[in-house]
């Protein structure tokens, strides 16, 4: 029996690599809809986990003014216009290397991303928490959040694009897995410190930004897989 040849490898890669986004995107999007269902639904008893976790939250907070102060600084830095703009730079920078395909992934990646959290804030219309003394303001509609949303996608793409760059650098690796992990999940539990989220936007956000990097990772994928013959036979370089 003869060894696969590298065409082949290749092709192998891509249905592995396909199969798992698909089977990632339809993993988180089953618990992001029965999030989504109790949220329109208004279930009692996350209704009263949000409320529980706000009131709670909100106390501490007004208790430590530095503390607000730190995560309001935080969320300006971690704001969605930031992972926009860094994107943006990602796809300048992928375009001139050669990968055209993948700078396209990005950037349809993060406005398909920011586009969705917009509608479906407009379609749920949930009102954001409410204090008489609060700590922060934020306008808009509460579900899904939206920092919650973008740092998530931002951190996925960032991650996708880069780790393979630091496959023989271990170091840098571990500074970006963390980084890719802590930016967003302290950024989401910011918002609720602030006031301007319930827990449940947060972790809508987060599904959220993560299914929508998977969904457009097995479309590109797929979309890779149809090409790669033709690719081969013209002796196309692989981005």
């Amino acid at each position: 029996m003869r060894p696969p040849s590298s065409d082949e490898r290749q092709e192998h890669a891509l249905h592995v690599r396909l199969a798992v986004a698909a089977a990632v995107a339809v993993a988180l999007l089953v618990p992001f809809a029965v999030l989504t269902a109790m949220v329109v639904g208004g279930v009692d008893w996350l209704h009263r986990v949000d409320q529980d976790v706000s009131v709670a939250v909100h106390d501490f907070s007004s208790a430590h003014s530095a503390l607000v102060d730190f995560m309001w600084a935080w969320c300006l830095v971690f704001d969605p216009w930031t992972w926009r703009l860094a994107a943006l730079g990602l796809v300048i920078w992928l375009a001139r290397r050669g990968a055209r395909s993948l700078a396209w992934w990005v950037g349809i990646t993060m406005t398909a991303g920011g586009l969705l959290g917009v509608v479906l804030k407009v379609i749920f219309e949930r009102d954001r928490p409410s204090f008489l003394d609060p700590v922060a303001t934020a306008v808009g509609y509460s579900f899904p959040s939206g920092h919650a949303l973008n740092n998530a996608l931002g951190a996925a793409v960032v991650l996708a694009v880069l780790l393979p760059l630091t496959r023989h650098r271990p170091r840098w690796r571990r500074w970006l897995i963390g980084a890719g992990l802590a930016i967003p999940a302290v950024t989401g539990l910011f918002r609720v410190g602030l006031g301007v989220h319930w827990l449940s936007d947060v972790l809508g956000g987060w599904l959220l930004g993560l299914i929508v990097v998977a969904a457009t990772s097995a479309a590109f994928v797929a979309h890779r897989r149809r090409r790669s013959p033709q690719l081969a036979g013209a002796g196309v370089a692989r981005e």
